[in-house]
């Protein structure tokens, strides 16, 4: 397990303790950057991340999905979502995670250029997407305020549809 995956893991813990106990008004999420956005997808859609294994390029695809790898003999489609978002490729650093994410039937894995955090946000504090943005094709779920920062979250719903 990584070291960042340990600390959200621990804040998240931390957190319960301090009397933020789980309940219908609260909503658990994990926070990270791609680019100069934090965007966040619910905890429990999130099966695992890792730090950047190798892939297998396939051919006749989008250029954001950057192949196939595989995990413990499932074999998973990796998604760039900086090039998904139009941001454009950027090198793996230390930073750099995938993370497997899996609703349903459905899983896929996704390049993001750091973690955050474990945020814990009151229902209350999330607003819908903006209005140009609002439909059902959008991939925003919301839009979150807490301690003075914005956090877009996403449908991971629609970070798993197929349209390759």
């Amino acid at each position: 397990m990584s070291d960042k995956l340990k600390q959200i893991i621990n804040k998240q813990a931390e957190q319960q303790d301090v009397g933020l106990n789980q309940s219908d008004d609260i909503v658990q999420l994990v926070g990270f950057v791609i680019g100069e956005e934090e965007y966040a997808v619910p905890i429990l859609t999130i099966q695992e991340i890792i730090k950047p294994i190798s892939w297998t390029r396939v051919p006749q695809t989008p250029a954001y999905v950057l192949g196939v790898f595989n995990l413990r003999g499932s074999v998973i489609p990796l998604i760039d979502l900086r090039v998904k978002f139009g941001l454009g490729a950027k090198n793996h650093n230390d930073e750099t995670r995938f993370f497997v994410l899996k609703q349903d039937d459905e899983v896929a894995g996704f390049v993001i250029d750091r973690l955050t955090e474990a945020i814990r946000i009151k229902k209350t504090d999330i607003g819908p997407p903006p209005d140009t943005i609002a439909s059902e094709e959008s991939m925003i779920d919301g839009v979150g305020k807490q301690e003075g920062r914005i956090l877009t979250i996403l449908k991971v719903n629609k970070l798993l549809e197929r349209d390759f």
